[in-house]
């Protein structure tokens, strides 16, 4: 039973908590700036990036298509920008921009032949967490195998890379964001580049995006963006706290949704699970939920 779930399951979970991690970091600024939509929209549009990167390079490696998909979404963020300063409303700007990039990725890939990246609009939605397999592994001893480890999806090291680089930006740039996310007129006043930092976390929304596309697709950096920071936000003001809850929100939401969806079918007798990253989101959104609930006299406060 050992050999068979850290064959089967253990990458594909660890894949799914880095995902949910990654994206709760930022998550928690976008919502303290009121920008939680755009979290939606740069989950959406990395799909016409990935499209691209892989016909432009004839190349279903992973460095053409993350690269296709992180200009696709800073193309995004600056369209987003240049809607709400020629006076559109910035919900309404970032609704506009990620349907419809979102909708130029799907006739691409009704277009074109991707078949070989094994792309398509389910993919796009759902990934593939639970083909990640690490087939070389024999057991817990695998993990201190070299040669073994060499055999890992090369999605996890990748969702590792990029959780450790959004907690390294986190804590580095800790006091100017907290600053320009409570008060943005104070951090200006004190100087601060409040755009650039903006910026900075539009751009760190899109790495963690960008990261779990190909394992999770979009329904997780999503659903990881909002329901956790959100979640954690019911419960404390004080934005250490936040963060420290929003992250256990989101890796209680990984790790009860990956098992509910992988082993809670069989245990109840059908054939097969369901999808992981559906799993994961729904556990994420009634965690909110029972939040809500349970913290009525904080709701005006998220």
């Amino acid at each position: 039973m050992g050999a068979d779930f850290v064959m089967l399951s253990l990458a594909p979970l660890l894949i799914g908590i880095c995902a949910a991690l990654a994206c709760a970091l930022p998550g928690n600024f976008l919502i303290l700036r009121r920008q939680a939509l755009l979290g939606d929209a740069i989950s959406h549009v990395v799909l016409p990036g990935i499209v691209l990167g892989f016909l432009l390079t004839g190349s279903a490696s992973t460095w053409p298509m993350l690269l296709g998909a992180a200009g696709a979404s800073v193309l995004a963020v600056a369209l987003i920008e240049a809607l709400r300063r020629a006076g559109v409303e910035n919900g309404v700007a970032m609704g506009v921009v990620f349907t419809t990039l979102f909708a130029a990725g799907v006739l691409l890939l009704e277009q074109t032949d991707t078949s070989s990246v094994h792309l398509d609009v389910e993919h796009a939605l759902y990934g593939n967490l639970e083909s990640l397999i690490w087939i070389d592994a024999t057991g817990w001893g695998s993990l201190l195998d070299w040669q073994a480890l060499q055999g890992l999806p090369p999605e996890l090291p990748r969702m590792v890379g990029a959780l450790l680089v959004l907690t390294v930006l986190t804590w580095v740039f800790w006091r100017p964001l907290a600053l320009s996310s409570f008060d943005e007129g104070f951090a200006r006043a004190l100087g601060l580049p409040v755009a650039a930092i903006g910026l900075g976390v539009s751009l760190s929304a899109a790495l963690a995006a960008v990261a779990a596309f190909d394992a999770v697709g979009a329904i997780i950096p999503i659903a990881m963006f909002i329901c956790p920071p959100a979640t954690a936000r019911l419960i404390t003001d004080r934005l250490g706290a936040q963060i420290a809850w929003s992250l256990v929100f989101a890796l209680a939401s990984a790790v009860s949704g990956f098992v509910l969806a992988t082993y809670l079918p069989l245990w109840l007798g059908h054939d097969s699970a369901v999808s992981a990253a559906g799993m994961i989101a729904t556990v994420s959104g009634l965690l909110l939920g029972a939040a809500a609930l349970l913290t009525p006299f904080r709701r005006n406060m998220a």
